[in-house]
């Protein structure tokens, strides 16, 4: 059942009549715009070399197209959102929409690497604010009882990005060039874009129940920002590295290596659809679990990598945690903001980007003293820290354990 009529304008009886699918139709448009944006963010990895050899540049070249993109996501995702945050919802979602299709459009027809990468950052810029922005207008079209499912929906998109966007993307451009993917996520964004702008009500960001934190906690927001940075960080540190992790370590060959990059993507997807199942139910629980098991998995891959059965099973361990953790601290954004939640989650998103960007970096210094085994030492251990983060919070007086949540409390009004 869709709520949030109120914030419909007067006199908007038609909005109110068909509220029943007007929703669910959004919700379809907003879960396929965080494909998009996935996809978009991550397709240069599949077509590194075509890329390359297409504009006569080196490998990392292309591949600093990826890390540029976290970059910026990272930096700008705060005061894009403290810029934009007056102006109505279906306004700064159609306009970025439109700039992940126009940028799209022109990395398609770059012609040569200067102007792809003017292009990817345009769209990173969208990406920036699409993710504080979206959450709180998806999840305020539903009741509150139900926004986990909600969440939980948006973070299945972003991670068939990575199962089924990425693979479908590389195939095709291998079959046609890369320059047909790229294009191709412009035409997913403009079918989002539409359907957006027409059926979205035009209403002020401040109104709906999810635009407030439904149980402000200036203490839990820091402490899930500080685990999501430091789980983030502890992820990439091994994740980037994984390639030569399976081949010099556990000693699989190019071709069992991408099936188990396969294997890595259900992993994720199907962490993610179980916890959005959960989210709802044991609200305070889930982020501890999901990163108590990505440090299982990272630990596990570190201690017994060398054995091919116990690397697939402590992989699949690690991609079920990946997707949940991000997952799980923007639900809880939405919950403990202590102000308005897009400002939240652009801190959240912007802090995890940060994570990822100075988690690869971290990893490739300990890889140059080390070997590539220490990575998921290290990635393993920063994550154990964000595991002793959340439960010191618990354990404090006042902390999560001691504030049971059921999505339905009052949203907090600012003044």
């Amino acid at each position: 059942m869709v709520t949030g009529q109120a914030a419909l304008p007067a006199g908007s009886a038609r909005w109110a009549r068909s509220a029943r699918w007007r929703g669910p139709a959004v919700l379809v448009a907003l879960t396929l715009a965080a494909f998009t944006f996935n996809t978009a963010e991550n397709l240069p990895i599949g077509l590194l070399e075509l890329i390359a050899e297409g504009l006569h540049v080196s490998l990392p070249s292309v591949g600093h197209l990826v890390t540029g993109y976290g970059v910026t996501v990272a930096v700008a995702s705060l005061p894009l959102a403290h810029f934009t945050r007056t102006m109505p919802r279906r306004h700064v979602l159609t306009a970025l929409l439109a700039a992940l299709v126009v940028s799209s459009l022109v990395a398609a027809l770059a012609g040569s690497y200067g102007l792809l990468l003017a292009a990817r950052l345009l769209t990173a810029l969208a990406q920036a604010l699409f993710w504080a922005v979206m959450g709180p207008v998806a999840v305020g079209l539903f009741r509150p009882e139900i926004r986990g499912r909600v969440v939980g929906a948006l973070s299945v998109a972003g991670s068939l990005a990575l199962v089924l966007g990425v693979p479908a993307g590389t195939w095709l451009g291998r079959q046609s060039g890369w320059q047909v993917p790229v294009a191709g996520v412009a035409a997913l964004g403009l079918i989002s874009l539409v359907t957006i702008a027409v059926l979205l009500p035009t209403s002020r960001p401040e109104e709906g129940h999810a635009a407030y934190g439904s149980a402000p906690d200036t203490r839990r927001f820091a402490t899930v920002l500080t685990a999501g940075i430091l789980s983030a960080t502890g992820a990439f540190a091994g994740y980037t590295y994984i390639v030569k992790f399976l081949g010099d370590v556990s000693g699989f060959s190019g071709s069992e290596v991408s099936a188990l990059f396969m294997a890595f993507g259900v992993a994720c997807l199907a962490g993610v659809s179980i916890t959005g199942v959960l989210l709802d139910r044991f609200p305070n629980s889930v982020l501890a679990t999901a990163v108590t098991t990505q440090a299982v998995g990272m630990l596990g891959l570190y201690a017994t990598g060398s054995d091919p059965v116990a690397a697939v099973v402590f992989l699949a361990l690690t991609g079920a945690a990946l997707g949940p953790v991000f997952m799980a601290t923007q639900n809880e954004m939405l919950h403990c903001a202590p102000g308005r939640t897009d400002m939240a989650l652009a801190a959240n998103s912007g802090g995890y980007n940060a994570g990822i960007a100075a988690g690869a970096a971290l990893g490739g210094l300990v890889l140059a003293l080390s070997d590539v085994r220490s990575t998921f030492l290290m990635g393993g251990l920063l994550t154990v820290a964000a595991c002793a983060v959340l439960l010191s919070e618990r354990l404090l007086p006042g902390g999560a354990a001691e504030k049971p949540r059921t999505g339905a409390e009052e949203p907090a009004k600012a003044g």
